[in-house]
């Protein structure tokens, strides 16, 4: 964790690092946070810094704390690991076999109304 510590020393690097971690480009960012884009880019260069109401939307918009953002100490981004991600991908499989097979019962009962409307010859 102390290599990770020392590559986030500045505002910008913890910026850069939160933004990428939730996948979100500069121009996402940027319009989420209703600023132009060279704004945020300045920001991540360490060219220029937000403003505190700024910090606190852009802590929101990363899922970071505040404390983190500004000094460095505290809760950072999430790291996603190998299990997390097949955690999410395994869910995410299992709620759509879900889907399918609530899709099929679905098909099911309709092929058995349509059968059931025509044997009674009004079809």
């Amino acid at each position: 964790m102390a290599k990770l510590d020392q590559k986030l020393k500045t505002l910008a690097q913890r910026m850069v690092h939160a933004r990428e971690g939730t996948g979100l480009t500069t121009a996402q960012l940027a319009r989420r946070m209703g600023v132009k884009t060279t704004t945020l880019t300045n920001w991540e260069a360490g060219v220029s810094e937000p403003r505190a109401n700024r910090l606190m939307t852009l802590a929101g918009i990363l899922n970071v704390s505040l404390t983190w953002l500004v000094t460095g100490k505290g809760g950072g981004p999430l790291v996603h690991t190998v299990d997390t991600e097949m955690d999410y991908l395994r869910a995410s499989l299992l709620a759509l076999k879900e889907q399918a097979e609530t899709t099929a019962g679905q098909i099911d009962e309709i092929v058995k109304r349509l059968d059931e409307f025509r044997a009674d010859g009004t079809g």
